[in-house]
């Protein structure tokens, strides 16, 4: 919203906010409801428009960085207390990866190219992250700033890269949401099929064959969070839950390498021992979470443990 107020300032206040947010939460999910085709070509149309603003950024920064009169920015110094809060929205920016596991029972020789895959797009993005970063830095340094981008591809090119730049970080945060359409409302349908959920929302359309239940639900769920609050709080709340998500799945892997010593499986040496670790940087980055943001995820936890008894009743 803090970009889209540069074309459409009154579009970011009021009921003009929330019938904003509810057309562009509607487009994604119109998308995927008519078809996977059609949500799959609008996330991998979404992330060309925001990988190329990222590359010529990037790459036009890199090459002013040798010149002698290009201004050099010193950060200043903070406390310790404030990084907490800086590596929680950090784990949202390097969310994601666990997605590429949904297909890995379709994929030929998993055990060789998942871990392959995984470690790479984790450097890749590591790689593009701290370029990007740089860029700035170099260009507007450590002031605070609602527009940061804009304003180092301003500096770097000129006032009308502004616009263009922001214009494709809307479109960068929009890609992420359209993507999340394709992959979320899905995984009800495999939770039904396996008697772990209500049957409703694994529910197919009968004509387009898309998850019709889970996607309606999935978006109104987006409306509701982006409308009620803000952009910061949204990532906040969204990287706590997944801080969640990584440390049982770090537990699990204890669990899994004791239970099933000689399984067939990918094995990382000190695999135990980075999973125990996963699981204390989890559990200290959920300190930074306000009480509303707490109160949301218990409410969620009491809905999935209350699930969790209705599926083991229903097997019985």
């Amino acid at each position: 919203m803090t970009y889209l107020a540069q074309f459409f300032p009154s579009a970011t206040h009021g009921w003009l906010r929330v019938a904003t947010l509810l057309i562009l939460i509607a487009i994604p999910t119109t998308a995927n409801y008519l078809g996977v085709r059609q949500g799959a070509n609008l996330s991998v149309l979404f992330t060309v428009a925001k990988l190329c603003p990222l590359a010529l950024v990037i790459s036009l920064g890199l090459l002013e960085t040798g010149s002698p009169h290009y201004p050099t920015a010193r950060l200043p110094p903070s406390h310790w207390s404030v990084w907490p809060k800086l590596l929680l929205i950090l784990v949202y920016a390097f969310s994601g990866w666990e997605d590429a596991l949904v297909p890995t029972g379709e994929v030929n020789q998993p055990r060789r190219t998942i871990p392959f895959a995984l470690g790479t797009g984790l450097l890749i993005c590591a790689f593009v992250y701290a370029s990007f970063q740089l860029v700035i830095f170099q260009r507007i340094g450590a002031s605070t700033s609602d527009r940061p981008v804009v304003e180092a591809a301003t500096s770097l090119v000129g006032s009308g890269a502004g616009s263009f730049v922001a214009v494709a970080v809307m479109l960068s945060t929009y890609g992420w949401i359209s993507g999340a359409f394709l992959n979320a409302p899905r995984f009800p349908v495999a939770l039904s099929r396996m008697g772990d959920c209500p049957a409703l929302f694994g529910k197919v359309h009968p004509r387009f064959r898309t998850p019709s239940v889970g996607i309606l639900l999935y978006g109104t769920a987006v409306l509701l969070f982006a409308a009620t609050g803000t952009f910061l709080w949204a990532i906040a709340l969204t990287a706590g839950s997944l801080t969640i998500f990584y440390s049982v799945a770090c537990a699990a892997l204890i669990r899994l390498r004791r239970s099933q010593p000689h399984a067939p499986a990918f094995r990382l040496r000190l695999g135990r021992l980075l999973a125990v670790l996963g699981i204390g940087i989890s559990g200290t980055l959920l300190t930074q979470l306000e009480l509303r943001q707490l109160g949301l995820m218990s409410i969620t936890a009491l809905l999935a443990a209350g699930n969790w008894l209705w599926a083991r009743r229903s097997a019985a």
